[in-house]
């Protein structure tokens, strides 16, 4: 079963169960995934469909931390649980341990030692980490790695 079907499937589930928070927010993720595939004019394959759901994760993110400015604790609560149902169909996220490991190894490989050619190691990095961590903490982790070796 792939991703999009698996989506497919909660979501009948919980229109049986009645869980009106995890269906209004599987309601939101069929809708982006349509139109991904509409847009694209293809069937999504699991990369493009965990693409919509990292977009989604990211707004969702921001949402939290706008209504943690704003003090508004009930908006708070629902955008949680609502980034918890979303997150439950992305792949686990790298331990920081593994992704130091993963950056050594791209840094190594690309045969780059200052931060001017972060571009070439973060192309290997990002490829190598296939999405199980943002982009901010592998560039993060990238630019100390490549400052430390100067």
């Amino acid at each position: 079963m792939n991703l999009a079907e698996r989506i497919a499937a909660d979501y009948t589930s919980a229109m049986k169960s009645k869980n009106e928070l995890e269906l209004s927010t599987l309601r939101l993720v069929r809708s982006a995934l349509k139109n991904k595939q509409i847009e694209t004019g293809a069937e999504l394959d699991d990369a493009a469909v965990q693409a919509v759901l990292k977009t989604m994760k990211k707004q969702y993110t921001d949402a939290l931390a706008d209504f943690e400015k704003a003090g508004r604790a009930d908006l708070l609560e629902r955008q949680k649980a609502e980034l918890e149902v979303v997150e439950r169909y992305l792949p686990e996220a790298m331990s920081d341990e593994e992704l130091e490991r993963v950056v050594k190894q791209a840094v190594e490989a690309s045969g780059v030692t200052t931060p001017d050619g972060m571009g070439k190691v973060m192309g290997a990095a990002m490829k190598a980490v296939e999405g199980r961590a943002d982009g901010d903490r592998v560039r993060a982790v990238v630019l100390r790695l490549l400052t430390a070796s100067e």
